[in-house]
């Protein structure tokens, strides 16, 4: 299933938000799997000095993020579809 990465803006005082949004996420991912969209939140990343939020998902598309989001009550202002390179994975 691929991945995606919902970012999103959160102020630099928000670390507490940040993990709160975290807890929303895999409530709703696992809402809508119960519903029968395969989405799963994997982890959360909070860059204070860009104030931004990276929540990582694995989804069937990028619509199951959004929709994700939306349950969550958290703004999908970029979802981007993620894939895994680099000297680590013997990729150039």
């Amino acid at each position: 299933m691929p991945e995606y990465l919902l970012e999103f803006y959160v102020s630099r005082s928000g670390a507490h938000a940040a993990v709160d949004d975290g807890g929303s996420a895999r409530t709703a991912a696992e809402e809508l799997t119960r519903r029968g969209t395969a989405v799963r939140y994997q982890r959360s990343i909070f860059v204070p000095d860009e104030e931004t939020c990276f929540l990582l998902f694995e989804a069937e598309s990028a619509e199951a993020v959004r929709d994700a989001a939306l349950l969550a009550n958290l703004p999908a202002e970029r979802i981007s579809v993620v894939s895994e390179g680099g000297p680590e994975s013997g990729e150039d």
